[in-house]
């Protein structure tokens, strides 16, 4: 036996972004949510067919219980408002960029087409927020890509503006893997100086980590930006912002990697670095010493090249305490020796 067909649905402009109504043959209607849960509606003897008119923007006003219904639509955020422009998750939020264009374009872009307003910095331009204890007004950020390596130091200023109510998010570049370090909102939230102390104490080779950030180095060109990553990247820069801008006060404790050329994206928890000296409340630089205590062990050289002086390990990044297996491809370190 067939079913009769369901009625016309409504056209849908007075649904909000992402919902979807659809009639279930022998069921009748459901919503999806734009999180892709379905809910059944319970229409209370009112007739499918004036639920739907009333939706699709009919007057509700001679069937009271349709305007009920269409009431019930709205109050749980299922119904556009009135017909306004969604005007973004980043509305009446301000974001300062600072860094490479090959980066900061994409995310200006991005920014602006969720309602953000956007203020370029140059990198010797001072950073917004008096210092000291008045905090900003909490929609206010700052961001800063780099196409390369952070120097020591650059990020000091900078990690300072979640105590003045300020986001702090950042992205960086080491060769082939792009570093998308998690957003800082509030004091005690995961900086740059977290990451750099995480990452010296989770290798053997802390002083070559060091000075790699350092400098100088000699680096043949690594795989360059394109438009997809630059975009990918920027992306991920703009669902930071705005899940702060939906929730100021969540935490962020991921490092996003993203591979280049191959955009291979993986994720990996983080924990600020509690200070345990008032010399170090800020945590203004990394400390090299933060590694684990190692004997130098000399590896063998190539003809004409002198030992190495500590194991080379590959000089990617680590989330969490303990050494960290090398890249495939590079020899993995032995294993520290304790005096």
């Amino acid at each position: 036996m067939s079913l009769p067909p369901p009625p016309p649905l409504p056209s849908g402009e007075r649904l909000a972004p992402g919902v979807a109504l659809l009639s279930v043959p022998g069921r009748g209607l459901a919503v999806r949510t734009p999180e892709g849960e379905f809910l059944r509606v319970d229409t209370g003897g009112v007739s499918e067919a004036a639920l739907l008119a009333a939706l699709d923007g009919a007057p509700a006003g001679r069937d009271p219980g349709a305007a009920r219904l269409t009431a019930a639509f709205a109050a749980a955020g299922y119904l556009a408002g009135d017909g306004a422009p969604d005007r973004g998750g980043l509305s009446g939020h301000r974001v300062h960029l600072v860094g490479d264009p090959v980066l900061t374009e994409p995310l200006a872009r991005q920014v602006r087409s969720e309602g953000g307003e956007i203020r370029h910095l140059g990198p010797d331009s001072p950073l917004p927020g008096p210092p000291g204890p008045p905090p900003g007004d909490g929609r206010t950020a700052v961001v800063w890509c780099l196409d390369g390596p952070v120097p020591p130091g650059l990020w000091d200023e900078a990690d300072l503006l979640p105590s003045r109510g300020i986001a702090w998010l950042r992205c960086h570049r080491e060769g082939a893997l792009v570093h998308v370090e998690p957003l800082a909102a509030a004091p005690g939230d995961v900086t740059s100086a977290h990451l750099r102390l995480r990452r010296l104490a989770a290798t053997p080779a802390h002083r070559e980590l060091a000075a790699y950030w350092a400098g100088p180095r000699a680096e043949s060109p690594a795989p360059a930006h394109t438009p997809a990553s630059a975009a990918l990247t920027a992306g991920l820069l703009t669902a930071d912002l705005l899940a702060w801008a939906a929730s100021p006060h969540t935490p962020h404790r991921h490092l996003r990697l993203l591979t280049l050329p191959r955009l291979a994206l993986t994720t990996h928890p983080v924990l600020p670095v509690p200070p345990t000296d008032p010399a170090l409340g800020n945590l203004p630089a990394p400390v090299v010493s933060a590694g684990p205590a190692c004997v130098d062990r000399p590896v063998p050289g190539a003809p004409g090249v002198s030992p190495a002086p500590a194991p080379v390990v590959s000089a990617g990044p680590a989330c969490v305490d303990r050494p960290v297996p090398g890249a495939p491809g590079v020899s993995p370190a032995p294993a520290p020796a304790h005096p």
